[in-house]
């Protein structure tokens, strides 16, 4: 009920939003190089859907992202773990955390195409590097946050180090996962769109980077728009759909998270 709420008045400020876009383009006759109308953003992405590779190349660039997330994951539970295991490897993940996670994607670029090339694993290698940090750092947070009792309940049942680590506290940080998860897929989806309109397509179509950086080589700003405007509709369909139900079938149900 609470989402359908929220969705609701989401929708009625998109509502809102539109009537001032085409009300405004209409009233003082703007020209459309500029700023085009609402029903001329809504026919290209027709037109792109119906007769281009709109779909897929939204696809792709979801798959990729999808992907790089999955690697992020992977990686920052693997350092977090061993955090957890020696005062050393603590000292030095925490010390390349505070190294790495300031550093933008974009700004190892020079060093990415000396290494990857230009395809499509520099632009996951830009993602990954986008996405692992605050994962990593959510998941440390979690892991520093959970009540000492878990522990020494775990050592009173005679759990080894690793079960105590594996069983309790990466199941007591799972609300934290899932959080650097969300922070991350907003950042490699920035990454990755910033990307691929630096390197240019990406995969055998591209995917979203490459359309909108193809609509202003031919200056079609109605084309522009409606990328835009894809970008914003697939992030909120990820974080409020995705990661809600992601969210609704782990922490609601075993009561990690407020309903």
């Amino acid at each position: 009920m609470h989402m359908r709420m929220k969705w609701m008045e989401r929708l009625g400020w998109i509502l809102l939003f539109l009537v001032l876009w085409e009300g405004s383009v209409k009233l003082l006759h703007v020209s459309s190089l500029l700023f085009p109308s609402v029903e001329e953003v809504v026919m290209t992405i027709y037109d792109g859907v119906v007769h281009g590779d709109l779909i897929w190349q939204s696809l792709y660039s979801v798959g990729m992202i999808g992907v790089s997330l999955a690697i992020s994951g992977g990686l920052a539970v693997a350092l977090a773990l061993l955090s957890t295991w020696s005062k050393v490897f603590e000292s030095l993940i925490d010390t390349l955390t505070a190294l790495a996670h300031p550093l933008p994607g974009l700004a190892l670029l020079p060093l990415i195409i000396m290494w990857f090339g230009t395809g499509s694993g520099a632009v996951a290698a830009i993602v990954v590097h986008s996405a692992l940090w605050p994962v990593l750092v959510n998941l440390i947070s979690g892991f520093k946050s959970m009540p000492a009792i878990y522990e020494d309940i775990g050592k009173s049942l005679s759990m080894s180090p690793a079960a105590i680590t594996l069983e309790i506290r990466l199941r007591a940080s799972l609300a934290y996962l899932v959080s650097g998860l969300k922070i991350g897929w907003a950042r490699g989806w920035r990454a990755f769109i910033s990307a691929e309109m630096v390197f240019g397509a990406v995969g055998a179509k591209g995917g979203i980077g490459w359309y909108i950086l193809t609509q202003r080589t031919f200056m079609n700003t109605a084309g522009l728009f409606a990328g835009i405007i894809l970008v914003i509709l697939i992030g909120m369909l990820v974080e409020d759909v995705l990661f809600a139900s992601i969210e609704k079938h782990t922490l609601e149900k075993w009561g990690m998270k407020a309903v």
